[in-house]
């Protein structure tokens, strides 16, 4: 039977999202002694409708699956929903309905628009974490991590969002405000449970070594945020009054108050220290402020304290103090210096404290000629000319040298300087060679209903009580009084809270915070290796066959909270003899985003959402993958664009009426015959095996999927060029076609299919595409000159790109805008006209 002249993907799509569903095509084990790999893309938060940012990180980790499925391997890939969290019960308090129900309705909705698009997930493996039998695992591995001190009860200084009512984490915090509901955020004294992350710091910073396949500004935000300072504390004492001869304190601690204790890298500038400055927020601010200088000082600290530490610490800011009539002994020298405060300096972050080398601290050089305070030269350049005395030095001198004006210390690099003066530090005892990290334990406790529930009781008798494993899971009870008001919602369901201690048998109160939404996410890729195993977490065989994670898929947004945290369980679960390697992914993949037609990131607030859904609707799923695949490298933003996505419609309909038109071609061919090519047929011959090379390149080597799909137009654009006259045209047209719809499988699943059987004819009718292997390219047939091209804009050389010398327009076109330089000169411009002339030169005409 013919095939129908219109390309009709409502009619297609269903029909072959059921035959893979009838025929189990995505389970994972289906092949049996293949080589495993694992394609995972962070699983979805059902808060609400599907958004294109959802359907850009699914479409690249499905395009990869699919593709590695036809290269022969046992692929798993699977997919669930973090469905516990804040932004359920927020919603749940605004509209008055249980966050379970909602989060449910959204789950099933989210799953119909992943299926709509054709996403070749093992299903089977499907997770909830709102389910009491992935959630019960939480409480697990809190109670083995409890057994081994990793988990810890603490008091102290929480993040409090005003918002949410909750502690909220360090990395939770951006600017000062909840990165959720960007609600302010202040400091609250208040119980809580924490991880000992922090024990972890070293390992994690070590790993980063190890992550070669991670994106390289990932790696980075992860080593700065773990922060390894290596340094020396050391502690100026307060001087008392009348100060003792600098003859007497030189080299020790001064009698008679407290010290500031300063934490610093560069000890070896410690001769060159003029003052002390404390942060605002500082305890001993109160304590060492002069009476006189008392109103000023509270003045500015509570000015400080209303500021938002970004405000405070950018580079741009305005570098601000006051003196608080304080002074302090340095301990090298016995010179009193001057204490103050400034905005630059943050509480939280090393003691609190700087010691103030103006000399040799751009911050504090700037300070000190601000305020009219002294600046001492102490260290010289190894090479070229010396500094000018201080008080004519036009900027801080901050890189390594020679010290000088430091007593027996003079002569010395400022490496060896560093080393010998810590340990004198530490052998007159007013100080030491110390290691500080700005990674902070992770405090996980919230005060909230829509979470695991922590498995301890408190008991009168016998303290904190673990809840024994049998009695896992400590599960949800349904009644949720949730107000955002007062104590936590489960706090006010006494059958929840009321109940005996597991020890004596004793009336005991359950505890009735709930765990940070983030231990969900921290370790569900080990529960997709068996989540139906009622008596572990996951089964260590399967982790050993399948971890760590082949590709990981997700937004960079992630970097120091949930990629730190599931490093950080990953290697829990190590130590728990659950998994065999350090790290959970080989390699990790950062999507951009996708901004709205206004080219502004896709928010509510603009107005300019677009969600898969309508354009599912519109024009098929393969057109929209498509466009999400072709408009730019995985981790490029891309701009929506009616246009584009109406032109890759397009694009497949003339595919389609290509196949309906060469249908004289379907008929198979004698092999000998396709050898007989020559002339146009043999050059379409060599097209078709370049374009079955650049595909595969396109996902082996950078992920450059938007090459491979120019390249496949080109093919396209070729076969048209081509009226086939004789049998080896016929043959070398039918070979051509064949590779298309091979080729398109992982972009556009459901055409292809249909393509491919409509080809193949009865021969395919119980196989699918999608089991098929992946087309092999005849090296003999690829070999051609690659040629430089060079890419101007408005006639000026911005870059250049690598091209089969026979590459069309289409495909160096998409190479030319993937140029990091020339993607620069094109943004935000309109594109008014392409000049390309084949070989040699690419110019984009752009307007404003």
């Amino acid at each position: 039977m013919s095939m129908n002249e219109r390309y009709e993907p409502h009619s297609i799509e269903p029909r072959w999202q059921g035959r893979w569903d009838q025929a189990g095509a995505f389970r994972t084990g289906r092949r049996a002694g293949a080589e495993p790999r694992y394609v995972l893309e962070m699983f979805p938060y059902p808060s609400g409708a599907m958004h294109m940012g959802h359907g850009r990180v699914y479409t690249i980790g499905d395009a990869l699956a699919r593709y590695l499925r036809m290269r022969g391997h046992d692929v798993l890939h699977p997919i669930g929903f973090d469905a516990l969290g804040l932004p359920a019960e927020n919603a749940a308090i605004k509209d008055g309905r249980h966050p379970g129900e909602r989060t449910r309705e959204n789950i099933v909705a989210f799953r119909a628009e992943m299926k709509s698009l054709g996403y070749s997930f093992d299903w089977e493996r499907e997770i909830s974490t709102c389910d009491p039998e992935y959630y019960r695992w939480n409480q697990w591995f809190f109670l083995r991590m409890l057994e081994r001190g990793i988990v810890y009860r603490r008091e102290g200084k929480a993040n409090w969002c005003t918002g949410c009512n909750t502690v909220i984490a360090n990395e939770q915090v951006v600017d000062e405000r909840c990165e959720r509901c960007e609600s302010p955020v202040v400091e609250k004294v208040i119980p809580e449970w924490a991880f000992r992350i922090t024990a972890f710091a070293q390992d994690l910073l070590d790993g980063l070594d190890r992550l070669t396949e991670w994106p390289e500004r990932i790696t980075t935000m992860q080593r700065n945020w773990i922060g390894k300072s290596v340094g020396a504390e050391v502690a100026f004492a307060l001087s008392p009054a009348p100060l003792r001869g600098a003859t007497e304190v030189r080299g020790q601690a001064v009698p008679g108050g407290p010290a500031i204790d300063v934490f610093t890298t560069r000890v070896d500038t410690i001769f060159g220290c003029t003052y002390v400055v404390l942060a605002p927020e500082h305890p001993l601010v109160e304590r060492v402020t002069a009476p006189e200088r008392r109103d000023e000082v509270r003045a500015f600290v509570e000015r400080m304290r209303k500021t938002e530490a970004a405000q405070r610490t950018g580079e741009d800011a305005p570098k601000e103090g006051v003196f608080t009539g304080a002074r302090a002994v340095n301990p090298y020298t016995g010179e009193e210096v001057p204490v103050w405060i400034a905005n630059f300096v943050l509480a939280e972050y090393g003691t609190g404290a700087v010691m103030s080398v103006p000399a040799h601290d751009q911050r504090d050089f700037e300070f000190a000629r601000k305020y009219g305070l002294p600046v001492r030269v102490v260290i010289q350049p190894e090479k070229g000319d010396r500094l000018p005395p201080g008080d004519v030095l036009s900027q801080a001198f901050t890189q390594d040298g020679v010290v000088e004006a430091s007593g027996r210390f003079s002569g010395l690099p400022s490496a060896k300087a560093r080393e010998v003066m810590a340990e004198e530090a530490s052998a007159k005892g007013f100080g030491k060679a110390t290691v500080r990290w700005h990674l902070r334990d992770w405090g996980f406790s919230r005060q909230r209903y829509w979470g695991t529930p922590i498995p301890v009781v408190y008991c009168p008798t016998d303290g904190i009580v673990p809840v024994p494993d049998a009695q896992l899971p400590v599960v949800l009870p349904d009644e949720a009084i949730i107000t955002g008001k007062g104590e936590p919602p489960l706090a006010k369901v006494p059958a929840f809270v009321n109940t005996t201690c597991p020890r004596c048998g004793k009336p005991a109160r359950r505890e009735v915070e709930t765990m940070d939404t983030f231990v969900d996410s921290s370790w569900y890729y080990a529960r997709y290796l068996s989540p139906h195993d009622a008596t572990r977490p996951f089964d260590p065989a399967e982790a050993k066959k399948r971890l760590p994670i082949d590709v990981y898929v997700g937004g960079p947004e992630h970097a120091v909270m949930h990629l730190l945290y599931f490093r950080f369980w990953h290697r829990v679960m190590h130590q728990l003899g659950l998994v065999h390697e350090d790290e959970p992914c080989k390699r990790l993949v950062t999507q951009g985003i996708v901004n709205g037609p206004d080219g502004r990131k896709m928010s509510k607030r603009w107005g300019n959402v677009v969600q898969p859904g309508p354009m599912v609707r519109k024009y098929g799923a393969d057109t929209l993958r498509l466009f999400i695949l072709f408009a730019a490298p995985p981790e490029k933003d891309i701009d929506w664009s009616d246009e584009q996505v109406d032109g890759l419609f397009r694009f497949i309909t003339r595919v389609w009426r290509l196949f309906h038109a060469r249908q004289d071609c379907f008929a198979v061919a004698d092999p000998k015959v396709l050898a007989q090519a020559s002339g146009d047929s043999l050059e379409l011959r060599r097209k078709t095996h370049r374009t079955i090379q650049r595909v595969t390149d396109g996902f082996d080597k950078e992920l450059k999927f938007n090459t491979g799909i120019a390249a496949l137009m080109e093919l396209v654009n070729a076969l048209y060029q081509l009226e086939p006259k004789g049998e080896p045209d016929r043959a070398a047209v039918r070979e051509a076609l064949v590779a298309v719809s091979t080729l398109l499988a992982p972009f556009a699943p459901h055409v292809a299919e249909e393509l491919w059987h409509e080809v193949l004819g009865p021969a395919a009718r119980d196989r699918l595409l999608a089991d098929e292997p992946w087309p092999s390219f005849d090296p003999a047939l690829v070999a051609a000159d690659t040629v430089t091209i060079a890419v101007q804009v408005n006639g000026k050389l911005r870059g250049e790109v690598q091209a089969p010398a026979a590459a069309g327009e289409a495909e160096v076109r998409a190479l030319a805008e993937a140029e990091d330089r020339v993607k620069a000169h094109l943004a935000g411009k309109t594109v008014r006209k392409v000049v390309f002339v084949p070989k040699r030169l690419m110019n984009f005409v752009i307007g404003g």
